[in-house]
């Protein structure tokens, strides 16, 4: 099935016409459970590997002993998603309790090493074929592959991740293994992706706000300050005039009023207009946590584009706009704002960016 982003609350060039400059696209991947295979751009999915080359390890030291089992985690997972689609309303049944108990255990890994060779798991491969935005890799490539260490206990603070990104030549890859390698144990589940199938959706994109010419964002700060200000005088109206049509004063009136929906936020810049949240290939990188920070090749000291946005979720909480149509059309037990199961970061968010110079060049990331 096809992902379709619904338009925009308003049209933000008509409001802002010096925009267009800075219009761009970014290509929304809409990950979703299925059943991908090698020849497939996935997440979570099996990777195109040649048999002959050796997988993708961490030996970065630190504790890789203790953790849950990948295939405990898949299935707890499932076993969660039988029960509530099966009854929302009270979830899994005792037994299943006891089973996800069982699942939710961590295990030990007898006679390993800080430093042994850890296989690090394959998150991610993108056929530049399938993503219009994905740009083009060094010598001809067009697959991009992405790994990560399922343990956050890398570089000087001790919690950093470990990701590694990989180009190849998809027609060079006669025979791929059995079974490729996968750590006994993890660290965090949230780096465990469930299979999920892509459905690439090219969309306009604009700046972040603050990487943009100081008089255009401060017109937009005003802008927004101004919808914000009509919508609290909006909702103090309605409640006054819910009070007065509520003979019992300030109660059953103000509450109906605001299960019915009546208290809706105006469209933002950052939210609704500009940048899309979830897996997406090219396009302009969120600053939402921290300022805006310089990403410059080290290299070369190209400033660097945004290559891949890997995130935990598919539409904001705090506002649904960006949710697709089609996930709006399904019952709301079927629908997920987190198909992949991934987390990463505080926020959720991580930005992978690639030197336009050499996409050769090592890639740096910013979580957000």
């Amino acid at each position: 099935m096809t992902r379709t982003t619904p338009p925009r609350p308003l049209d933000v060039e008509a409001l802002f016409p010096e925009l267009a400059a800075h219009r761009g696209t970014t290509t929304r991947l809409h990950p979703r459970p299925g059943s991908p295979g090698v020849s497939d751009s996935s997440v979570g999915g099996p990777l195109l590997w040649p048999v002959d080359e050796p997988w993708p390890v961490c030996t970065e030291p630190h504790r890789r002993g203790r953790g849950r089992r990948p295939a405990d985690i898949h299935r707890a997972r499932r076993v969660l998603a039988t029960a509530w689609a099966r009854d929302p309303a009270s979830g899994p049944t005792e037994e299943e309790r006891r089973l996800l108990t069982e699942l939710g255990r961590e295990h030990r890994v007898a006679g390993i090493e800080d430093t042994d060779p850890l296989p690090m798991i394959g998150v991610a491969q993108l056929y530049r074929r399938d993503v219009p935005d994905l740009p083009a890799g060094p010598d001809g490539c067009d697959l991009l592959q992405v790994f990560w260490c399922p343990f956050d206990r890398h570089g000087r603070t001790g919690y950093g991740m470990s990701l590694r990104l990989l180009w190849r030549r998809s027609w060079e890859v006669d025979e791929v293994p059995a079974t490729p390698p996968l750590p006994e144990v993890v660290g965090y589940e949230g780096y465990v992706a469930e299979p999920c199938v892509l459905h690439p959706e090219q969309v306009v994109t604009y700046p972040f706000a603050g990487l943009l010419p100081e008089e255009l964002e401060a017109r937009i700060d005003a802008w927004e300050e101004a919808l914000e200000e009509e919508a609290e005088a909006a909702e103090a109206e309605m409640d006054y005039d819910e009070e007065g049509e509520d003979s019992g004063g300030h109660g059953a009136g103000h509450d109906a009023g605001h299960e019915a929906g009546h208290e809706t936020e105006p469209p933002a810049y950052q939210y609704d207009l500009s940048i899309p949240p979830g897996w997406r290939a090219g396009g302009f990188a969120s600053w939402h946590l921290t300022d805006p920070s310089p990403m410059n090749c080290l290299a070369c000291a190209t400033p660097m584009e945004l290559l891949l946005t890997i995130s935990s979720s598919e539409w904001d909480g705090g506002s649904h706009s960006w949710m697709p149509q089609e996930d709006r059309d399904l019952p709301g037990r079927l629908r997920s704002a987190a198909p992949t199961k991934v987390t990463v970061g505080r926020w959720g968010l991580l930005n992978i960016f690639a030197c336009p110079a050499d996409p050769g060049h090592p890639h740096r990331w910013s979580i957000q």
